[in-house]
């Protein structure tokens, strides 16, 4: 029988309410390790594994003594707990890191000035929607374009081909939401 060690340590520390970058901090080991176990990109050694659960505390005995329980759902999160998952000019900042099992994803995202989602317009399954809450930005949807200030929305088949721009030169601010989660 082959244990998820990354499901069962963020189960773990989800029910005793610590963030990754709290266990890893009482741990001792970076907020990179912690994501990389639970993740199971990396098979912790067992020196790595008891270094982690000291940070719990919990010992190695107890943590694969446990039954295997499906992570309760979390149904808050505070700003500095929301996932980043853009790269560069463009910040997108997702509600919850694992979105398995879910059918809505939500994002915070910035645009700095002169950010591009690029020429090769995206497109994906489901749908999209959201509002811009600050600054300007460029929106293409199927060859027609369109700019939109603070409270101007949009709300879209994925399918159709699509681009944001930040033309202007203060950054742009807009929460959105797609079903399914596209990344």
């Amino acid at each position: 029988m082959e244990i998820d060690i990354g499901s069962r340590l963020k189960g773990v520390r989800i029910a005793r309410k610590l963030s990754q970058r709290e266990l890893a901090r009482r741990a001792g080991v970076t907020n990179a390790t912690i994501s990389l176990i639970e993740s199971n990109q990396v098979n912790p050694s067992v020196g790595a594994l008891k270094r982690v659960l000291d940070g719990l505390p919990m010992s190695l005995a107890e943590f694969f003594a446990m039954e295997e329980q499906p992570a309760p759902r979390k149904a808050f999160y505070a700003a500095e707990e929301l996932a980043e998952v853009g790269k560069g000019k463009i910040s997108y900042r997702q509600i919850g890191a694992d979105l398995s099992g879910r059918a809505l994803q939500i994002l915070v995202e910035r645009y700095a000035p002169g950010a591009d989602t690029g020429r090769v317009m995206l497109r994906h399954e489901g749908e999209e929607g959201g509002v811009v809450i600050r600054g300007r930005i460029e929106v293409t949807v199927a060859g027609q374009a369109r700019i939109l200030g603070p409270g101007d929305a949009y709300y879209f088949e994925s399918a159709q081909p699509h681009r944001f721009r930040n033309l202007s030169r203060e950054p742009c601010e807009l929460i959105s939401a797609c079903t399914p989660p596209s990344f």
